[in-house]
């Protein structure tokens, strides 16, 4: 027979039942909620650093090598410090757009400039999935309210 043990249930435990034990931690609920500071470096990291320590030069002088001698592993390495990828950069542009609060006309704005050359395709898409976006949030906004005015007419009429 076992024996049971005396636990303490706390703010993060959830009572007795067939599914959950005093002893089990709430769904939900952090055992620390302020979490892991910010800088704290992991155990692994740590003991990388300190092994590494007065090697960095010596490392990097080998990884120059190896890359002067055909290493494309080291040679790739090398670049990527050197010289990191670029990023799409576009500069900014005037567009004539519809009237606000019109958005399948802003989408097709956004398509139109794209289809004459005045914006990148990539853009294009990009401004076409923003709108989408808000889109959403304006459907979610009207059925939000909508739900507000039928919960209110519903009291009303039961009052």
């Amino acid at each position: 027979m076992g024996t049971k043990k005396n636990h303490i249930e706390t703010e993060n435990t959830v009572s007795n039942s067939d599914e959950n034990k005093p002893w089990q931690f709430q769904s939900g609920v952090s055992g620390n909620p302020s979490g892991k500071p910010k800088g704290t470096l992991h155990r692994t990291t740590q003991a990388a650093m300190v092994l590494l320590e007065g090697e960095v030069e010596a490392l990097t002088r080998k990884a120059v090598e190896l890359a002067l001698d055909g290493d494309t592993t080291a040679l790739r390495l090398c670049l990527e410090r050197i010289a990191p990828a670029l990023k799409s950069v576009s500069p900014p542009i005037k567009l004539d757009m519809p009237a606000p609060g019109n958005l399948a006309d802003t989408a097709r704005a956004f398509v139109g400039a794209a289809a004459s050359g005045d914006l990148a395709p990539d853009i294009a898409a990009q401004m076409v999935s923003a709108v989408a976006s808000v889109a959403r949030v304006e459907e979610m906004e009207q059925i939000k309210h909508r739900l507000e005015a039928l919960e209110k007419a519903i009291k009303e009429q039961a009052g």
